[in-house]
This record gives C-alpha cells, structure tokens and sequence, in this order.
C-alpha cells in the first residue's frame, strides 16, 4: 500500500515508519526478519519514488546473461565472452 497511495518520498518514508513501529511494537517474532530487511534497504525502496521505476531491467538483462553463459557451459576466456555478449545484447 506504500506504492499504491504515496507519490512522494517524504510520505512513503512516514508511512514506512509507522509500519516499521507497528511491527516492532506487535512483538511478531516471525516479522523480525521482514522488518530487518526493510530497515536496511530503506534507501534502495525509497529510491522508486524519485522517478517511479524499478530495476526490472537490470534484472532481465542479468537473467539473459545467465542464459547465455549457462548455453555456453562456463566461462574460460572471459574477453571473448564479453565481445561476444556486447555483440549479442548491444
């Protein structure tokens, strides 16, 4: 719900606050490790609401790397993997 109503970063940083003080104060042991992760990565969640965009780009383009280098069956000489990479995906 922090994604759907905030549009600024400002209010998604009070609204995850008063999550994050709800689930500490609930005393939920199972959302300790949640919780724990959310307060370390605050500033990566918060960068979303600076243009709206995700790092699902990245992510598919690290899934076709590993594709391609799974076909391959390993790297041994990593200059031609790269030149053969840029010419593939560039």
């Amino acid at each position: 719900m922090i994604y759907n109503k905030n549009t600024c970063k400002d209010a998604a940083r009070l609204s995850l606050a008063k999550w994050y003080n709800k689930i500490t104060d609930s005393n939920f042991k199972s959302f300790n490790t949640i919780s724990a992760t959310v307060y370390e990565h605050y500033h990566e969640i918060f960068n979303f609401f600076g243009n709206r965009s995700a790092n699902a780009a990245a992510e598919s383009f690290n899934a076709k790397i590993k594709t391609f280098r799974a076909a391959l069956r390993g790297v041994t000489d990593i200059n031609f993997f790269l030149f053969r990479l840029a010419n593939i995906y560039a």
